[in-house]
């Protein structure tokens, strides 16, 4: 890295972040990678001092990453280092004002997988299964379905945490947060054979390996992949995808927004609106149902 005065500084702000702050050195890495194309950026617009930089060069640098294909999360991310820099050069005196706390990103690109229909999730659950490891595949892909779990709150499940005479289970999700979730009968039969077949030495993880150990979220990645495969599954299958489908299924049929929000563990309901999606026969339908000039009269 040349020497210069934003170079200096920029060191001088990662010094920072690992000695005073002693942020990961992944974290780390990210700030260096950001900052570092942000100096670049600087000095080819000929500026040679922080306090020469406002707003208007942080809207440019926005719009300079746009036009490299950076997504929206990556353009964040740029202007979220920015603005860390810049309150670290205020902080020591280098500058008075922070340009990039002026300047909004742009709206997160939300991709979300697709469903799988009913008949999908039937013909990928439609199996008996033949040795131990099945069980706990069956187990584990019946539960993502039947509630609607996060793969790290899958992967963390512990024995104590089923009660399965009463179909249900306590999660704890983001935040650390806890709810009680339902668990369908398909999904507390296939627990329940799984847990018969769990190695005895497993202590309290739900999910293990044939040596006992907790089941590693990669581990259930690749194995959903082997069933999508085995089982005739057209498109990726991940964790994700079986979440969101029970999602989409539970709006679909119940069109309670709430109840599903509660499900999911969202914090905000505008996340399970865009999370979830009725599809427009189902749309259509509801209309015609409850719009009072939408019904036709009978004839």
């Amino acid at each position: 890295m040349a020497d210069s005065v934003f170079n200096s500084a920029l060191n001088e702000f990662l010094r920072y972040l690992t000695d005073v702050r002693q942020v990961s050195q992944h974290t780390i890495s990210n700030y260096r990678r950001d900052l570092t194309r942000f100096i670049q950026f600087l000095e080819s617009q000929k500026l040679k001092a922080w306090e020469r930089v406002d707003a208007g060069h942080i809207r440019f640098f926005s719009a300079y990453l746009k036009r490299q294909n950076l997504s929206s999360k990556s353009i964040q991310r740029n202007l979220s280092a920015c603005r860390s820099l810049f309150s670290y050069l205020n902080k020591e005196n280098i500058c008075k004002t922070n340009p990039a706390q002026a300047v909004s990103a742009p709206k997160a690109d939300r991709k979300l997988p697709g469903t799988f229909d009913a008949d999908q999730i039937n013909a990928l659950l439609d199996f008996i299964p033949e040795d131990w490891i099945e069980f706990r595949d069956k187990a584990i892909m019946e539960l993502f379905y039947s509630s609607g779990l996060r793969l790290s709150e899958l992967v963390s499940l512990n024995v104590q945490d089923l009660d399965l005479r009463s179909g249900q289970l306590v999660v704890t999700g983001k935040g650390q947060k806890t709810r009680a979730l339902p668990i369908g009968r398909h999904a507390v039969s296939a627990l329940q054979d799984w847990i018969e077949q769990r190695p005895l030495d497993s202590g309290h993880a739900l999910f293990t390996t044939q040596q006992g150990q907790r089941l590693k979220q990669r581990s259930v990645q690749e194995r959903l992949k082997h069933w999508a495969m085995k089982q005739g599954i057209s498109g990726n299958l991940h964790p994700h995808k079986l979440r969101h489908s029970f999602a989409s299924h539970m709006l679909e049929s119940s069109s309670d927004l709430r109840a599903v929000q509660e499900l999911l563990g969202h914090e905000d309901i505008s996340t399970t609106q865009i999370y979830t999606h009725l599809d427009f026969q189902h749309l259509a339908q509801v209309y015609d149902n409850a719009h009072p000039r939408a019904k036709r009269s009978k004839k």
